[in-house]
């Protein structure tokens, strides 16, 4: 797929117009979000509430009904069951910019361990009718909180703004097909096309900070199912047999080398096996073996050459192993890289600096992967990503003089929960000072 991140020049005109500044807005924006941001232990108690009750991608039904009947509480326009459990809501306030912020909502199958008292203790089947734990091992929790939250200010603030302003609640982020499944079902033919898109994710950070990050932010991501046919046999008798699990092993291998030997230095590019099967027995050789890679690259010509590579040495080690029926390759899911729109990055940070100071931090880009950029390059439009860190600060204060930071809980752990507060807080405003940051100032 492409990735994306520039603008046409037509929507950079728009956004330039948008981030001309014509007075200092940061004093008067502070003192609106301070002015009308909502008592928050309303929204600690939904974070709570969907903490404990998680939801699998494509399984949003109950997290979906929350998020959509505080929108409707607050007047907006509001459309359900969008791709899935997909919501947005639509607050139309006279005439500016239409401004999209987006939080996702899906959980992952993970056991939590964090031992908190709101901690998921919640099993489900998933989409193929197994058995697995849930958890928001990822802090979606938190995102479906926040935004709520920043809905609550920015509608209570409409005196202070003009424009469209549009929040979605996005199913299905884990899989990475969530925001292409709202789009697919007609998600712009129901709602305006905005300008401007606008998120942000919790991550392992100082809780309380804020981190803005031009260009390439997150990976774009590519997930290969493949199955390597072998002639199953005897234990005994391995030379009647071509063995995938050999063939397999060797696959392997010599994929590792694609980062080491065929990508540039200095260059991103991540290739892992995640999971790899073949066989019941111990004394059965078998017919064939399943592997399931992943890949992450930022640069477009990193993620062609590393894709074909794979195939290369896939069908290579076949070929070697005298196999006879071709590999099966097949792609299961690929998502763009996420690429910051600096201009969008540009206007955010003189809102932002002022108002969390030292709080706006620099972080490394993760090699994570996202999806919802795919909902701003579908209207055309620039969008901008932004992370907020979760982590006690104390204990992130110990962990960066003990340099242990390394091996503190991030996102994916059975072990990481965003601490309450200041994260919720931190999200909150952000999400509320950005989208005011575009809005027309009345």
């Amino acid at each position: 797929m492409q990735i994306s991140g520039t603008t046409t020049s037509t929507i950079s005109i728009v956004i330039a117009h948008m981030l001309t500044p014509t007075e200092d807005k940061s004093n008067d924006l502070a003192d609106v979000i301070n002015r009308y941001r909502p008592e928050l232990k309303r929204f600690e108690d939904v974070y709570r509430h969907i903490h404990t009750n998680p939801e699998l991608s494509g399984q949003e039904e109950q997290t979906a009904k929350i998020a959509s009947d505080h929108l409707q509480s607050l007047g907006f326009e509001v459309h359900t069951k969008i791709g899935g459990h997909g919501v947005a809501g639509v607050l139309r306030n006279g005439t500016g910019p239409t401004i999209l912020l987006r939080a996702d909502m899906d959980a992952l199958p993970v056991e939590e361990q964090t031992g908190l008292p709101y901690a998921s203790t919640r099993r489900t089947k998933d989409e193929t009718g197994a058995d697995k734990p849930v958890m928001h091992a990822c802090g979606h929790d938190t995102h479906v909180a926040t935004l709520m939250a920043a809905a609550t200010l920015l509608q209570c603030a409409r005196d202070h703004w003009a424009g469209t302003l549009i929040c979605i609640f996005q199913p299905a982020e884990e899989h990475l097909d969530g925001a292409q499944a709202m789009l697919d079902d007609g998600l712009y033919d129901k709602i305006p096309k905005p300008e401007l898109v606008l998120a942000q994710h919790v991550m392992r950070m100082r809780a309380g900070t804020v981190n803005l990050r031009a260009g390439p932010l997150l990976t774009a991501a590519d997930a290969f199912d493949v199955r390597i046919f072998g002639r199953g046999g005897h234990g005994s008798a391995p030379h009647t047999t071509i063995d995938p699990i050999v063939v397999g092993a060797s696959v392997v291998m010599r994929l590792q080398t694609i980062v080491s030997r065929e990508v540039a230095p200095g260059k991103v590019a991540v290739v892992t096996c995640g999971s790899i099967h073949s066989g019941q027995s111990p004394n059965i050789i078998p017919a064939y073996l399943d592997l399931q890679l992943n890949v992450r690259t930022y640069d477009a010509e990193v993620r062609k050459r590393v894709c074909a590579s794979i195939h290369r040495i896939i069908e290579g080690e076949c070929l070697a192993a005298g196999v006879e029926q071709k590999p099966e390759i097949k792609l299961t899911y690929s998502t763009p890289a996420t690429i910051n729109d600096g201009k969008t990055i540009d206007a955010l940070r003189e809102t932002f600096q002022p108002y969390f100071g030292d709080r706006l931090v620099e972080a490394e880009a993760p090699t994570a992967s996202e999806d919802f950029s795919l909902l701003a390059t579908a209207a055309g439009a620039p969008y901008v990503m932004w992370m907020f860190g979760g982590t006690d600060p104390v204990v992130w204060d110990d962990a960066v003089a003990k340099g242990t930071v390394d091996e503190l809980p991030s996102n994916h752990s059975p072990f990481y929960a965003p601490v309450i507060q200041p994260t919720l807080r931190a999200g909150v405003d952000a999400m509320a000072l950005g989208a005011l940051t575009f809005l027309k100032k009345k």
